[in-house]
């Protein structure tokens, strides 16, 4: 029987593929209509609060991020209970100031990717949900303050551009999304972020920089990108242990009410 009372959820991106947090762990299979999430997921508790973890690429890192079932995944969730969900993200950056092994709080995204199931509204219903502002005021501030209180690098505003990928940018590419004035690149965000606002769950993203993309100099590797991810984890871990507690049991933000002037 699938759990309806998990609070929080966290999607765990590139290099954060196990939950190390959460006790009392069971491993839950959610049926959707839009197929198979990544993964099984891991539901148990952390601080009392009852939390479940999708692994975004499948644990062994085996779904490439063109083929990730987003919808599987988002609906899962909701399906779980869950009202707010952390996503965890690995980027490239576009500015010399967004450093490797820093983080960054993202509060807007451009979309360029590509045959994307991008809304759970196919037909038969007409939902034009509002995106300007994508993610949850309230769940961005509580990790920036819990960021500035552990003294981790954090950027409190980020622009991700979302790409198709696999593929890296071209050096072109990575020369005019800088120039649009975006800050760090990557390739999972969209849809997940609006296939949340569209269930009126929560949603935020804290984006972890592995490596200036190739307006720099040196073109990224894929050894390089996992090189700095560990040390990203790392942090990750401690600035999720250290927020979980923090976050408000009652939501004061409009994410529940997204759908109600969309529909």
């Amino acid at each position: 029987m699938v759990d309806s009372d998990v609070e929080i959820g966290i999607i765990g991106g590139t290099g954060v593929y196990e939950q190390e947090l959460i006790e009392d762990v069971e491993e839950t299979k959610v049926y959707t209509p839009y197929g198979r999430p990544s993964d099984l997921i891991s539901v148990g508790y952390y601080a009392e609060r009852k939390i479940a973890f999708l692994p975004r690429h499948g644990r062994s890192h085996q779904i490439p991020p063109h083929n990730i079932p987003f919808r599987a995944n988002m609906w899962a969730l909701k399906e779980l209970g869950v009202k707010r969900v952390i996503a965890a993200s690995a980027v490239g950056s576009l500015r010399e100031d967004y450093k490797p092994s820093e983080f960054v709080i993202l509060d807007q995204f451009i979309d360029r990717t590509k045959n994307r199931g991008d809304t759970f509204y196919d037909g038969g219903q007409v939902c034009h949900i509002s995106t300007a502002d994508p993610f949850c005021p309230e769940l961005r501030e509580t990790f920036i303050t819990s960021a500035n209180v552990m003294g981790l690098p954090t950027h409190v505003k980020g622009t991700y551009i979302c790409i198709q990928g696999p593929r890296f940018s071209t050096r072109a590419e990575s020369k005019l999304f800088r120039g649009w004035g975006v800050d760090v690149i990557g390739m999972t965000l969209f849809p997940e972020v609006v296939l949340a606002r569209e269930v009126g769950m929560c949603y935020m993203s804290v984006a972890m920089v592995t490596d200036y993309d190739v307006w720099a100099d040196k073109p990224v590797t894929a050894q390089e990108i996992f090189q700095t991810m560990g040390r990203n984890a790392m942090n990750f871990r401690k600035l999720i242990m250290e927020t979980l507690p923090k976050i408000p049991k009652t939501r004061s933000c409009s994410c529940e009410a997204a759908l109600e002037e969309a529909i």
